[in-house]
């Protein structure tokens, strides 16, 4: 009986040791990864923008992902990869100030100077949107997709001499 029961509980940790892997549920930027179109004719995105380029894209995606005219953002300076950039408030006429980086095909971005600062953070976690980016020459294409599959699309004018400092 012993040598049964100790030869059952083997051939189940076995069997157990058989299985799959779960696999991991897809990131939002995965998700929408998956989905974007392939094509000859798709805009340019290089995987590493230069300078100028960076300023560009950030410039439209701070305005499409806030509602703020091109015009609005101000590029305040550049570290790096990271851009840092502000604009009018709309609302109290306060200042709103902001972080970005844009690299293969996507822009995310960091709110600064918030009350909390649990909510001073890269918005790239699971329920954020994802924010893509196209350069169609001086107009930079901006695709937010929503956690819930819905996208929004703004094509913002961005003049590469204007971002010349």
């Amino acid at each position: 009986m012993r040598t049964a029961l100790i030869l059952t509980v083997a051939i189940a940790s076995l069997a157990a040791c058989n299985r799959a892997p779960e696999k991991a549920e897809p990131t939002p930027s995965e998700i929408v990864a998956e989905k974007a179109p392939a094509s000859d004719a798709v805009a340019v995105t290089p995987a590493v923008l230069t300078a100028v380029d960076l300023r560009r894209v950030c410039k439209a995606g701070l305005a499409a992902i806030h509602g703020q005219e091109v015009a609005a953002i101000e590029i305040t300076g550049i570290e790096g990869q990271i851009v840092n950039a502000q604009w009018r408030a709309p609302v109290d006429g306060g200042v709103m100030k902001a972080q970005c980086r844009a690299a293969d095909g996507m822009v995310v971005w960091k709110p600064l100077d918030l009350p909390d600062p649990a909510s001073v953070r890269w918005m790239n976690e699971a329920g954020d949107p994802v924010v893509l980016y196209a350069i169609r020459g001086d107009e930079i294409a901006i695709t937010q997709t929503l956690p819930d599959g819905t996208t929004q699309t703004a094509t913002e004018v961005v003049r590469a001499e204007e971002e010349v400092r």
